[in-house]
């Protein structure tokens, strides 16, 4: 089972403030954890949405807005792409995330990524696009 660990973003990721040393540290501990224990596929940081932008579709229409956007409960400042066993896994590796001391609150959404198998199809066959994506997970 995949998971998206969500790292929420705060004033400090949206102000584009780089994490201490000591946070640095414990991430970086965080993170060979995961790659030790087989689970990580993927993790990063996002720059602050200042330098990212919105398209909405409305009515056949596209709409760009350019960052930054004012409701950073909304926004992600990193993630991490998991490979576990269970949601129960991947919510104590959600637990064992650094947080930063005497920063504001933090929040990670854990949120389970659709597999081919979710979705009913015709044939039990792997598609191309299942093979291509199961090759590059590996």
């Amino acid at each position: 089972m995949r998971f998206m660990l969500l790292l929420k973003a705060s004033q400090d990721t949206e102000a584009g403030a780089l994490q201490g040393e000591a946070l640095t540290s414990e991430m970086e501990r965080y993170n060979e954890a995961l790659v030790r224990a087989g689970v990580l596929l993927d993790a990063a940081g996002l720059h602050p949405s200042s330098r990212g932008a919105r398209i909405d579709f409305s009515q056949g229409k596209r709409t760009v807005t350019n960052g930054p956007f004012t409701e950073t409960n909304e926004l992600i400042a990193g993630f991490w792409m998991i490979q576990v066993k269970s949601r129960e896994e991947a919510l104590e590796w959600a637990r064992r995330c650094p947080h930063p001391e005497g920063s504001a609150d933090s929040r990670i959404e854990l949120r389970q990524v659709f597999e081919p198998s979710d979705f009913p199809t015709e044939s039990q066959e792997p598609t191309e696009l299942e093979l291509r994506a199961s090759r590059s997970r590996s």
